[in-house]
């Protein structure tokens, strides 16, 4: 039995999806085969303590020097941080959609 790889795109989506409030952990674990709920945990742990350069370290690889991998270039290492961005942006605009129906709610 092998160690699952996840992708830092699934990572983020899962994030995201767990973020909204509409899915369950089981529901999660369904949608993206995902065998293990700390492993949701553990995510979305990283991101609540902003640690958005574990998403993109391979299994077993602890990054401590330089927070995170090491790219071929500045852009490529750039065009990391502006889709890691872009994405935590998409969570924080869903998540205040949710805020905003649940305030209408209880009005």
């Amino acid at each position: 039995m092998g160690k699952n790889r996840y992708s830092a795109e699934l990572k983020w989506s899962v994030v995201k999806d767990k973020l909204s409030g509409q899915h369950s952990n089981q529901q999660i674990m369904e949608k993206y085969g995902i065998k293990n709920v700390s492993q949701i945990k553990t995510w979305m742990r990283w991101y609540r303590n902003n640690e958005m350069h574990r998403f993109d370290q391979p299994i077993g690889k602890q990054y401590s020097f330089g927070h995170g991998p090491v790219y071929t270039s500045n852009e490529e290492k750039k065009n990391r941080q502006i889709e890691n961005l872009k994405m935590e942006n998409e969570i924080l605009k869903k998540y205040l959609e949710i805020k905003e129906e649940l305030e209408l709610k209880r009005k």
